[in-house]
């Protein structure tokens, strides 16, 4: 009889175990999770009364109300606030209401800021559901994400990652509900009820209601738009959420981010600041969805960082595929961490910009794991994971990795070695050399910027400014293989005319060198050669007239077709400058004319930045 007692209790149980499941539409996700609390979320068929049972073992001695709000027809999404919790501490949780518990899962509080405890954080984005490959971000989630910090970390998932940053567009339309079940919450559940998240609305959310109800995001932002955008620590980190949708882009977000980059300045436990936004604001795969918005937080991000001294990064999303850059000026890098899911953004689909400030773009699917290191020698290493694209794939190929040191130890000041004082160069091109590259903690060189100046003791104007950093992987070629960073090419330059240049060096951790001492030279008195540079063009370019200087020439622009569409006479030799103006991107052709004779003719083409 006590048998039978036994196994009619567990098919009661187990019948409650199975009518929760069956009610549950959303698997319990967690968010906004401090040391001492954390919010439990989870979504169910009808608006029942829901709990968390929680506790350090099985025996869950712990119980949580929620709160509720109504998603869809009887369907409610319930909030669980679970407080009083320890720091770093591993505790299992149920949901459930009257009809049954859910299975046992576990989440784990994050380290006191003061502890100076090390982190991981994923960041991924764009994961909408692309309808030809619409299983894209479980793989993402499993056999990407999980499936490596099973294989390269010791721990359980919880233990090894305390962080998710999302930038935007989770689902294909925000306003529909079954995007949300299905594409979003479903394919990431095995990460989600395990380990805290953080998105921010992207244009696919469409402002919905959904967003707002689904998520409970820190309420540390202006008055009138909580949820917008935020502030989260973790450890010595400092996330920042903006919105970047249009109704948006205002000055009360902008206002915002630099009162909190003020205290983020003055506080002594943050070295670094992570901020997410969804729109780029250059994108190299897709510049038609660059907006100005975003080029306003990133000056804030680089005006914080020059004087604090504390490196910062934007994670953005919106072009689908992966891109990493990095200010020329200061210690921030920018890094888009799409595609989670959402169809690429191939070469050539669209018409595409190879950006100075990027070194790393490629049209495939990832994540972004960051490993966080605080205490005396802070640092954190970026690092891209790809699963390819449609037509290949790869398994977590480790394809872009960066190390940032709060501390980095710069490189040693160059030293000019041609030419040096006195030296004659030829107009139509030379090359400038620096000396070897050294670097006190061996990061490697990363970039060298170039300046010609006519004035010896100001460069704030120079008439040549040159990056080039050590790689810049485009359309699936790295145009800077072989460059050794410590020589240059210079092709426009004014003859019989006297110039200084400097050049500095930066390591591969973004540490500029001091800027060398100028050295100083002469180009020769003319031209050998017919020359127009930059080809294309992009907002000026020069014309070398290799033609006596007392006799003027005439200058006429013909369009593809043919068309005279820009005179210019009166040009006397022996540069010609020609800016762009009202110019549309194209092929045209420059005639350089003597009265009735024709000089020669030039064929450039013009390309705008976006």
């Amino acid at each position: 009889m006590k048998s039978f007692i036994l196994f009619f209790i567990s098919l009661q149980f187990l019948w409650l175990s199975f009518s929760a499941a069956q009610d549950i539409l959303v698997k319990p996700y967690l968010q906004n999770a401090s040391p001492h609390s954390i919010s439990i979320l989870w979504e169910t068929r009808n608006c029942d009364p829901g709990f968390a049972i929680w506790g350090l073992n099985d025996s869950l001695l712990n119980n949580s109300p929620a709160t509720s709000v109504q998603s869809v027809g009887a369907a409610c999404i319930h909030t669980a606030r679970i407080t009083g919790l320890d720091p770093e501490t591993t505790y299992l949780y149920k949901v459930g209401s009257a009809t049954g518990t859910s299975h046992t899962y576990t989440f784990r509080t994050p380290p006191l800021r003061e502890s100076e405890s090390s982190v991981n954080l994923v960041a991924i984005s764009d994961m909408q559901k692309d309808f030809f490959n619409p299983r894209v971000f479980e793989k993402v989630s499993n056999e990407g994400i999980i499936k490596h910090l099973s294989s390269h970390y010791s721990g359980s998932l919880n233990e090894t990652l305390q962080m998710i940053l999302i930038p935007g567009d989770l689902v294909d339309n925000g306003n529909i509900h079954d995007e949300w079940v299905n594409d979003f919450f479903c394919q990431g559940s095995n990460l989600f009820s395990y380990v805290p998240f953080y998105p921010v609305p992207g244009n696919h959310e469409y402002d919905s209601d959904f967003f707002f109800k689904y998520f409970d995001l820190p309420h540390n932002g202006t008055p009138g738009f909580m949820e917008h955008w935020w502030y989260k620590d973790i450890s010595n980190v400092r996330i920042i959420g903006m919105d970047s949708n249009p109704n948006y882009r205002i000055w009360e977000q902008l206002n915002w981010l630099d009162s909190i980059l003020q205290l983020s300045s003055a506080d002594t436990l943050i070295d670094f600041v992570f901020a997410q936004i969804h729109h780029p604001h250059r994108s190299e795969l897709w510049p038609e969805g660059n907006i100005d918005y975003t080029g306003d937080v990133i000056r804030s991000l680089e005006q914080f960082s020059a004087s604090s001294g504390k490196p910062s990064v934007h994670f953005f999303g919106h072009t689908h595929g992966y891109s990493r850059g990095q200010s020329r000026d200061h210690n921030h890098l920018m890094v888009n961490v799409a595609s989670a899911g959402g169809n690429l953004d191939y070469w050539n689909e669209y018409v595409q910009i190879d950006y100075p400030e990027y070194t790393v773009s490629n049209p495939e699917y990832g994540y972004v794991i960051l490993e966080v290191d605080a205490g005396t020698a802070p640092q954190f290493t970026l690092k891209r994971f790809s699963l390819g694209d449609e037509g290949r794939e790869l398994n977590n190929a480790l394809r872009d990795s960066i190390t940032i040191k709060m501390k980095n130890l710069v490189p040693q000041k160059p030293s000019p070695v041609y030419p040096l004082t006195g030296e004659v160069v030829d107009p139509d091109g030379f090359i400038l050399i620096g000396d070897s590259f050294n670097d006190p903690d061996q990061d490697g060189q990363g970039g060298t910027q170039w300046q010609i100046s006519t004035d010896c003791s100001d460069f704030s104007a120079p008439d040549n400014d040159t990056w080039v950093q050590h790689e810049n992987w485009f359309k699936g070629v790295n145009t800077q293989q072989d460059d050794n960073l410590q020589d240059i090419e210079i092709l426009n330059l004014r003859p019989n005319t006297f110039y200084c240049w400097r050049v500095r060096y930066r390591d591969k951790g973004l540490g500029w060198s001091e800027w060398s001492d100028p050295a100083s030279f002469m180009t020769d008195t003319v031209y050998s050669e017919w020359k127009f540079y930059p080809n294309p063009l992009r907002s000026s370019s020069s014309l070398h007239i290799p033609y006596p200087e007392d006799q003027p020439v005439e200058i006429q622009i013909y369009n593809s077709s043919g068309k005279l569409i820009r005179r210019h006479t009166g040009i006397y030799p022996p540069v010609f400058i020609l800016n762009k103006d009202n110019l549309g991107n194209g092929i045209y052709y420059l005639h350089v004319l003597d009265r009735s004779n024709r000089l020669r003719v030039i064929k450039f083409a013009v390309v705008h930045d976006g």
